[in-house]
């Protein structure tokens, strides 16, 4: 199973032909798509998508502010959504899904707010909770987190200790880093700040261990020179056993 974690900018836009042409390039089975937006370009995507076979979909868009981030779960196979207990908000970045292929698999997708929007922290907590109370069977915690591991996800001081201790609890709680359990420290980014303003890794899939089993790869995918790439983030693909 090939699954694709990607944070495709402002829904798309202009852009959206490149990015149906890398997704169509790629062949996942699974397809997360963070700042997907109620708009033409973002509708096309999911359109064209479900051409390429990945026809189950889920999305959070707002049909009243559809300009608003939100996110796209794409599957070859039946999806159905879950439940989610004592949920982050707002609703329209978490996702909760299972998906029923021949080895099923849960998703949570996830777009993390940033510091300024003042509720970052509740957004973390709300997601150390619900690892800690999962008793679904094997899940993956996937998408845009906004946050890292303090020296190692960073290549200028951006993360802080509350940020650091979040990914630390994922850990001590059986939900592994999927990209550290395949590279260990390598150093390796999913995001560049514009005006060469440093790189970071902000895009993460965690594994819980009922699911760890599964994974046979991980690996950051940045369009190779593309002066005009079709996101400022990279895809994250991760490869579990069928």
């Amino acid at each position: 199973m090939n699954i694709l974690i990607w944070n495709i900018m402002h829904g798309g836009g202009r852009r959206a032909v490149k990015i149906i042409e890398r997704i169509d390039r790629g062949h996942p089975d699974l397809l997360i798509l963070m700042e997907f937006r109620g708009t033409p370009p973002s509708r096309e995507i999911a359109s064209r998508i479900e051409e390429l076979g990945l026809p189950h979909q889920l999305s959070t868009r707002s049909e009243s502010q559809p300009a608003k981030n939100a996110l796209l779960l794409a599957s070859r196979w039946p999806l159905k959504r879950i439940h989610w207990k004592r949920p982050p908000e707002p609703k329209e970045r978490r996702l909760l899904a299972h998906v029923r292929a021949p080895t099923p698999i849960s998703i949570a997708a996830v777009h993390v707010p940033n510091r300024i929007s003042g509720i970052k922290y509740p957004f973390l907590d709300a997601l150390c909770d619900l690892t800690c109370r999962w008793r679904g069977g094997g899940a993956l915690l996937v998408g845009d987190f906004n946050t890292g591991r303090i020296g190692e996800d960073e290549s200028v001081k951006c993360f802080n200790r509350r940020e650091d201790d979040f990914m630390t609890s994922l850990t001590k709680t059986g939900w592994a880093d999927a990209y550290r359990s395949v590279h260990g420290q390598k150093r390796a980014y999913t995001w560049r700040a514009p005006g060469g303003g440093g790189s970071f890794r902000l895009d993460h899939a965690f594994i819980n261990r009922h699911a760890h089993g599964r994974l046979l790869g991980a690996r950051i995918d940045w369009p190779p020179g593309d002066p005009r790439p079709p996101s400022d983030h990279a895809a994250l693909w991760i490869t579990l056993k069928d």
